[in-house]
């Protein structure tokens, strides 16, 4: 079940760029080798899907991860996704770059993760959010935990949640009843 914390819907009003942890948040956080000791990771199109849908209202998307892959490159290639951080152990210091980049304030900033290396930027982001399966030192200090697990789906609902209450869901739903 989806809990928002009282009080933060200005916030999320705010948000002009969302931040999307990798492992575990747009994955389920299982990396897989095969034979050659080639990484894949397994990613849900509906996340992506939310991740374009944001884009496509004006809110941009960066990732910042611990971890570095060409699946990800790849993938955020895909998205259209330009703020691409790997290898980050200190993601505060890649979100500072973030917001130097973007000229953004942090109030107008949403992170999105599910363990302990993401609570820096949790806590200095204007909203915060954590998958259903994070950590419950994440889940207990993020302003929103999504009803969904990582890589199947919380990405997508944190994206639909900023659009319905930013009043920009409805719009969006126009484009696909015509």
């Amino acid at each position: 079940m989806a809990v928002l914390k009282k009080g933060v819907e200005e916030r999320v009003r705010g948000v002009k760029l969302v931040i999307f942890d990798v492992d575990g948040v747009l994955t389920d956080g299982r990396i897989i080798y095969d034979d050659d000791g080639k990484e894949t990771k397994s990613f849900d199109v509906k996340d992506g899907h939310g991740i374009k849908l944001l884009m496509r209202a004006g809110i941009n998307a960066a990732i910042i991860t611990a971890r570095e892959s060409r699946v990800v490159l790849h993938r955020a290639r895909n998205l259209g996704i330009d703020l691409v951080y790997q290898g980050r152990k200190d993601k505060l210091e890649a979100f500072e770059d973030i917001l130097e980049k973007t000229g953004l304030k942090p109030s107008e900033t949403a992170y999105v993760g599910d363990d302990i290396i993401d609570l820096p930027v949790i806590k200095r982001a204007g909203f915060s959010a954590a998958v259903s399966d994070a950590v419950d030192e994440v889940k207990e200090r993020v302003d929103y935990v999504a009803g969904k697990p990582g890589g199947r789906g919380a990405a997508r609902e944190v994206a639909e949640l900023i659009l319905k209450t930013q009043g920009k869901w409805e719009e969006i739903l126009k484009n696909y009843l015509r």
